[in-house]
């Protein structure tokens, strides 16, 4: 018997052993990073295989999480899936069977770091439930919605051979937290994105591939409110993390019925009870609530991202959609904006955001002073919903990921971005009004 193996076995009946206290401890760091550091979770693939979702015979394959995660933040994600699949005719691989994928990720985790080896850790990992292909496809596109999901590649077994071209999109890593065993399953790829900037050159030193900054987005036709804008009826929308100081005075003005002020009411959960997330039954049921409210929103609250976790982001702020959704929706934002040049960089328009301390008790006074100048308040809707259009759908993400894989772009992608040009001519020439409220 090797040595190695019997250095693995041992390891495995230690685990077992601490199994209960363990799992305790490593649950905490989860709930602390916002993100899950054990893996594929029981409670959300469930029994589900694996399966094939065909497209209309397009040349891209994307690797989804869908069935695995259901937290409401990856429905943008999702999103992002959706658009490509629209404009691509792309088929879908959805992971499944969450348990088997999570024993094969642990049983691989295990076995590379007892022998150091991935070719043997490979072999050592039960197979979990697989989808085999049938033919090739030009570009390979999974989206994971942070690197504790890439195990999830072991459900597409031939990929690398099936697919001429390999990319794939990452959206949340944090420098502190990358596990390093499972960054290294990207090296096969041709080129890797991020949706964060701090952690590029580390992911690109670990990985030996090319990496690029790819920006969030949002799907702008469906958050915009033209053709047919709708009366914004809701005076303060803050979903998501939220200040309790800026919370309660909004409160205390819906209380006083002097604003309709709309909010979560889902209890706050993580370490320090920072967030406020829930799971959804369908991504897009969910994305198409959340715009039809943004349509209706006259502010918006948008902060960085994790903005109230200053221990996690240790100085670097990133973009959180928030901000994507809210300009597309024609909101007038209200928050912290990223202390980065490339926020201003993607967001370089008078009044894109107008700063909003975190903790404001005085918010209120803020909304009247606002609300003294109508025109502006009418030119920053359109600006938003303008710049949005032209710079900030998915089919422009889309757009930057083809161009640097050397793919042209498809009849589709094309059609959709004259589409988004006429919806920016749409708002610059919009006269002002649109059933707008004003703050009593």
């Amino acid at each position: 018997m090797p040595r190695w193996y019997s250095r693995m076995r041992c390891r495995q009946e230690q685990c077992k052993r601490r199994a209960h206290g363990g799992q305790h401890r490593r649950g905490s760091a989860a709930g602390h990073a916002g993100v899950s550091l054990i893996g594929f979770t029981s409670s959300a693939g469930g029994r589900y295989e694996a399966r094939l979702a065909p497209g209309r015979g397009g040349s891209v394959l994307l690797l989804s999480m869908r069935r695995l995660a259901h937290v409401v933040a990856f429905c943008l994600q999702y999103e992002f899936e959706d658009v490509v699949a629209d404009v691509t005719g792309a088929d879908r691989v959805d992971a499944g069977d969450s348990e088997a994928l999570e024993r094969s990720r642990r049983a691989y985790k295990l076995a590379r770091l007892t022998t150091g080896s991935s070719r043997l850790a490979r072999a050592f990992a039960p197979q979990p439930s697989t989808v085999r292909l049938d033919r090739d496809y030009e570009l390979f596109f999974p989206v994971f919605n942070n690197a504790y999901e890439l195990f999830a590649l072991a459900t597409v077994p031939d990929w690398r051979r099936r697919c001429r071209v390999a990319a794939c999109f990452v959206n949340e890593l944090w420098v502190h937290l990358l596990p390093g065993y499972l960054l290294e399953l990207l090296a096969e790829f041709d080129h890797v994105f991020l949706g964060v900037r701090h952690t590029l050159a580390e992911v690109a030193r670990v990985v030996g591939r090319p990496c690029s900054y790819l920006p969030l987005a949002t799907d702008v036709l469906r958050f915009s409110p033209f053709p047919d804008r709708p009366a914004r009826t809701i005076d303060v929308c803050n979903i998501g993390r939220r200040s309790p100081v800026t919370h309660e005075a909004l409160m205390a003005l819906a209380r006083d019925r002097r604003i309709f002020y709309y909010y979560d009411t889902v209890a706050a959960s993580g370490a320090g009870q920072k967030q406020r997330t829930f799971q959804v039954d369908s991504a897009a049921e969910h994305r198409l609530l959340l715009a039809s409210l943004l349509q209706r929103s006259r502010y918006f609250i948008a902060n960085r991202g994790r903005v109230n976790e200053p221990e996690l982001t240790m100085g670097k702020d990133e973009i959180g959609g928030r901000f994507y959704e809210g300009a597309a929706a024609g909101t007038v934002m209200l928050g912290e904006a990223p202390r980065a040049d490339e926020f201003t960089k993607q967001f370089n328009w008078p009044d894109a955001v107008i700063r909003l301390p975190f903790d404001s008790p005085d918010a209120g006074r803020l909304l009247e002073q606002l609300d003294e100048d109508p025109a502006r308040l009418a030119r920053i809707r359109r600006d938003n919903v303008r710049n949005a259009a032209l710079r900030h759908d998915w089919v422009h993400r889309l757009r930057a990921v083809f161009d640097t894989l050397a793919i042209p772009p498809t009849e589709a992608m094309l059609a959709r971005e004259k589409r988004l040009h006429a919806l920016a001519t749409l708002a610059l020439e919009a006269p002002e009004g649109g059933g707008v409220t004003t703050f009593k």
